[in-house]
């Protein structure tokens, strides 16, 4: 895990830039019927969109609420890899509706259906 503020902003960048950009080629597959190479570069076109949502919900919010929900399971003096394990995981468990709910807003027709399979 990041040791400082600089390390955690280029860390932020890197996740949210993979995680957003792997959500919308599913969802962009999930629009035309099937992954093919089109669908990748289709996806680059929500990006810039996307990336700083993300950067700004886990950045300012989200990075700190999944810090203090993996401590309720881990404790400080474990292993810090389980620690590092138990972050990520409360992060994509936050940020994973969280974005399905923004790309359903902003792209699709907004319901609760369209939620859950985005």
């Amino acid at each position: 895990m990041p040791k400082n503020k600089l390390q955690d902003f280029v860390y932020t960048v890197i996740m949210a830039v993979i995680m957003v950009y792997g959500m919308v080629v599913y969802n962009v597959a999930l629009n035309t019927g099937g992954v093919s190479g089109q669908t990748f570069i289709l996806a680059l076109h929500e990006l810039p969109i996307m990336v700083p949502i993300a950067f700004v919900l886990e950045f300012f919010i989200v990075g700190k609420v999944a810090g203090k929900l993996a401590f309720t399971v881990v404790r400080p003096d474990d292993r810090p890899q389980v620690i590092t394990y138990a972050i990520s995981i409360c992060i994509c468990c936050i940020m994973c509706p969280i974005m399905s709910g923004v790309a359903t807003l902003l792209f699709k027709e907004p319901s609760f259906g369209t939620w859950v399979q985005t």
